[in-house]
């Protein structure tokens, strides 16, 4: 849903309504992080990397084709958990993403739509995959740290407690001292879903098109907007 009709904008309303904290995804609904440094270009440094140390047969090929460095990460992960070539793959990720944030393309009405949050006194917390690091730099570059500071919760070398994992979303609860049921997550993935799913938050879908709309709405999710504009018109109007 795209939150255009009177039922739809009702139905965003409730969501927002019961929201105290909001937990936010960090690249999709706040910015597109690799607007200007791609991910798949991230993805087959990694798997050079790999090559040039005489690992590259950690990879079958169709993982080996990887366009998300997450599933890199995740491959080897699988094969040597916890290791210390997967503390220096995340390492590597991380100086990617950092570079990425310098050139990430801000979504639109999201530093709007936080601090108007922020102002009606909800309590945010970022909840994300990509390095906690990252998505402070690019707060901080953006002026809205403190909007969220300290609660930014990004990927740890425990890789598997990556969403849909609840891992990220528990820690912000818990940091905050608010009950599941109070807690709203904004996520653009199936994996942010499952993971507010599981951590007993409310979810509202943030797709860009068409497509990643219908991927959310196949994985369950009942609220997608296309644009945070009447998310931020619905807390405008509230005060919530």
């Amino acid at each position: 849903m795209t939150a255009e009709t009177d039922d739809e904008t009702e139905a965003l309303r409730r969501l927002i309504a019961r929201a105290r904290v909001v937990l936010w995804d960090f690249d999709g609904p706040i910015c597109r992080l690799f607007a200007g440094h791609s991910a798949e270009d991230v993805a087959r440094d990694l798997v050079k990397w790999l090559d040039q140390r005489g690992l590259g047969g950690l990879l079958p090929e169709q993982e080996r084709q990887a366009r998300d460095p997450h599933d890199i990460l995740r491959a080897v992960d699988s094969r040597h958990p916890g290791s210390d070539l997967i503390a220096e793959l995340e390492e590597r990720l991380t100086k990617e993403e950092l570079r990425a944030a310098s050139s990430a393309w801000p979504t639109a009405y999201a530093d709007r739509l936080i601090r108007t949050w922020q102002a009606v006194g909800s309590r945010l917390a970022v909840t994300t995959n990509n390095s906690a690091r990252t998505a402070r730099s690019y707060l901080q570059g953006r002026g809205l740290l403190p909007c969220f500071a300290p609660h930014i919760y990004g990927r740890t070398r425990d890789l598997a407690r990556l969403k849909p994992h609840p891992h990220c979303l528990n820690q912000a609860l818990t940091a905050v001292g608010a009950a599941p049921g109070e807690a709203l997550m904004i996520g653009d993935t199936p994996s942010d879903l499952h993971a507010a799913s599981r951590a007993g938050t409310g979810f509202l879908g943030y797709a860009r098109n068409a497509r990643k709309a219908a991927v959310l709405r196949d994985a369950g999710a009942t609220v997608v907007v296309g644009s945070l504009e009447p998310v931020l018109r619905v807390v405008e109007s509230t005060g919530r």
